[in-house]
């Protein structure tokens, strides 16, 4: 196996998805932070890596990805001792899919809403709507769960890095009410038992939670 290499920040969801799913493989890497804030991002170098500009961007040995789901995807096809993660079967990967499509299109998208004017235009206040279209997320995603312990089935698989990632992040804003979402609730304590959870994301989460309390933000 070549060297991996993974550049991303502490604080950003698809990279901690991605540091989830080197860590369930039992992969080595390294961990490069790119300072977004400095421009490291946009530095020669780092366009060639990745003309996109984004984290996380995954070097295997001179192969570079851009893309959390496409580099998770890729991990599991490439280093996984099984396809469990990533299964190849059509109907059970289908589901895997339709789940990382929600999580790119409704999770990041209803998450960047009210962090990106946060984050990047220093405006603290959110529009109460917004918040609210959290609602909605946590009962869709409730929903996935009606049926099985994961989002996907009965196993685990990316899309629950995918996920878990966002949302150990938006409940800053919003908390998971566990009598209104008991199968997202539980859920959520189930993936905090992976033995590489702190290590992945738990602790790297914290970091994002403290720099949004101190842009002292408020609900309009």
């Amino acid at each position: 196996m070549g060297k991996l290499t993974l550049y991303g920040v502490d604080r950003s969801p698809p990279v901690r998805s991605v540091l989830l799913t080197l860590n369930a493989l039992g992969l080595e890497f390294e961990f490069k932070v790119v300072n977004l804030f400095e421009k490291e991002h946009l530095q020669p170098e780092f366009l060639k890596m990745n003309p996109l500009h984004t984290v996380p961007t995954l070097d295997d040995d001179g192969f570079y990805l851009y893309d959390s789901h496409a580099i998770n995807a890729y991990l599991v096809s490439k280093y996984g001792k099984d396809d469990s993660l990533y299964p190849k079967d059509l109907l059970k990967r289908a589901i895997v899919d339709q789940r990382l499509h929600y999580n790119s299109s409704v999770v990041v998208t209803t998450n960047r809403a009210i962090t990106f004017p946060l984050f990047w235009e220093n405006n603290s206040q959110i529009p109460k709507a917004r918040i609210d279209a959290l609602e909605g997320v946590y009962k869709n995603l409730n929903m996935f769960l009606e049926s099985a312990d994961y989002l996907a089935g009965e196993t685990l698989t990316i899309a629950d890095f995918s996920v878990i990632s966002g949302l150990t992040g938006i409940v800053a804003f919003l908390e998971v009410d566990a009598t209104k979402y008991p199968k997202l609730a539980a859920w959520v304590a189930r993936i905090k038992q992976l033995p590489y959870y702190e290590e992945a994301n738990g602790s790297r989460v914290v970091k994002l939670h403290e720099f949004i309390q101190s842009k002292n933000f408020t609900i309009v």
